[in-house]
């Protein structure tokens, strides 16, 4: 979850080591960082951590072994920016995988990778996970979601090249899947490697057929688990005849051949059973994860629906908030009150 807590240079501050932290100790299974660039000139906003130096990794570290002293497992979130990667931030030109512009770019326009840059971020990729596995880390999700660079390679209207790494689905699959064997390279047998995916982005150019074609080729791989990133689960799509959500889309393609971990919208247990009903493995939440670090005790007791926004300044430093990401959070609306 984006909290824009950390240092200017990548490091992570005691405030975000400390939120995480609580939701470890809170009794969350899983415990998955914001998004963390893996390339110095992907970074996408303003106090967001980094994994793309060894000057990242005491603070890495000292988080992994907060999270590992409550058993959960740490998983870190790899991502480049891309064209979401402001220029305003990190001093030069946005790239992508064509010449692109578009929301939050501020009227400036990507340029296309270079074939050697390409091969360079890939290797970025692989570097920052196993820096993640020597903090202490039991894993990496790999950001394929929302618009960054690795779902502006899948997208058939920001990719536009038509060399190797553009043109079909499996062209544009390309810079993903070597992302994936690149990290598997650097890291252990057992460390986790998951890709988060959006089921459609169409400012991107990638529809629901394309999100089930790259899941499929995505069991072709090393990879331990998919994450669809449902913007809520109730959300339903027609394919192929068929309507379904996206999670019983992903879980009809995937066919227990890989586990699946589902968020959207969830907020109480029945939302989470839900979730189950349709087909997900594990359940991931947000939202209601800010406002509760101790959420999964409200599944536990079925009957007690955690309190909703909007929620005073005063509870969300209770809960773990610093004054930086509570200003984050009046950009919700009606998530911060007055």
């Amino acid at each position: 979850m984006t909290n824009k807590q950390s240092h200017d240079d990548g490091r992570l501050s005691d405030e975000e080591i400390r939120w995480l932290t609580m939701r470890a100790e809170g009794g969350f299974g899983i415990v998955t960082t914001a998004a963390a660039n893996v390339s110095e000139q992907g970074k996408g906003w303003d106090g967001e951590f980094g994994v793309w130096s060894d000057h990242h990794l005491p603070g890495l570290t000292q988080l992994a072994a907060q999270i590992t002293k409550y058993e959960s497992i740490g998983l870190v979130q790899l991502f480049h920016g891309g064209m979401r990667a402001p220029e305003s931030i990190t001093g030069v030109q946005p790239v992508s995988a064509s010449e692109n512009g578009g929301r939050g770019m501020n009227g400036t326009v990507s340029r296309a990778l270079r074939g050697k840059e390409i091969e360079a971020i890939i290797l970025d990729f692989g570097m920052a996970a196993a820096r993640c596995e020597r903090a202490g880390f039991q894993g990496v999700e790999l950001h394929g979601a929302h618009g960054y660079l690795i779902a502006q390679f899948l997208g058939a209207k920001t990719n536009r090249r038509t060399d190797k790494w553009g043109g079909s689905l499996s062209n544009r699959w390309r810079f993903l899947q070597s992302i994936i064997r690149t990290v598997r390279e650097h890291t252990s047998d057992d460390f986790l490697v998951g890709l988060r995916l959006s089921p459609v982005l169409t400012s991107a150019g990638f529809e629901i057929h394309d999100a089930l074609e790259t899941v499929e080729m995505c069991t072709k791989t090393e990879l331990d688990f998919i994450h669809v990133s449902c913007w809520d689960i109730d959300e339903s799509v027609e394919h192929e005849g068929h309507v379904r959500t996206y999670t019983e889309w992903f879980e009809h393609v995937l066919d227990g051949r890989m586990p699946l971990v589902s968020t959207g919208m969830i907020w109480n247990a029945d939302d989470a059973q839900k979730a189950i009903d349709q087909g997900t493995d594990f359940v991931g939440v947000g939202r209601v994860g800010i406002a509760h670090p101790n959420w999964p005790d409200y599944l536990e007791r079925g009957s007690i629906e955690p309190v909703r926004p909007p929620f005073s300044p005063d509870h969300l430093t209770r809960a773990g908030l610093s004054p930086t990401f509570i200003k984050y959070m009046r950009a919700w609306d009606g998530f911060v009150t007055e």
